[in-house]
């Protein structure tokens, strides 16, 4: 399908040199950059919680104790100079 887009000159100019550095054409350029956008999941406008975007990096460190914080051992001697 062919459309007409109004674009900054900057952006076009922009757009026009990556597309050559990648050997491609400005149409493909703007083909996948339509497609990279559509593909990932909107983010404006909305708050995510710290806990899901931290969700995949959880469990990581395998220390053996479940929480550091509340283990005796662990605390004992803590603040003492």
């Amino acid at each position: 399908m062919k459309i007409t887009l109004n674009i900054p000159a900057d952006l076009y100019r922009h757009a026009k040199a990556e597309a050559a550095r990648r050997g491609c054409t400005l149409e493909a350029l703007a083909e996948h950059g339509l497609r990279l956008v559509l593909k990932t999941p909107a983010m404006a406008g909305r708050q995510v919680r710290l806990s899901v975007l931290t969700k995949r990096a959880r469990g990581v460190v395998r220390s053996g104790v479940p929480d550091l914080g509340s283990n005796k051992v662990h605390l004992k001697g803590l603040g003492r100079s």
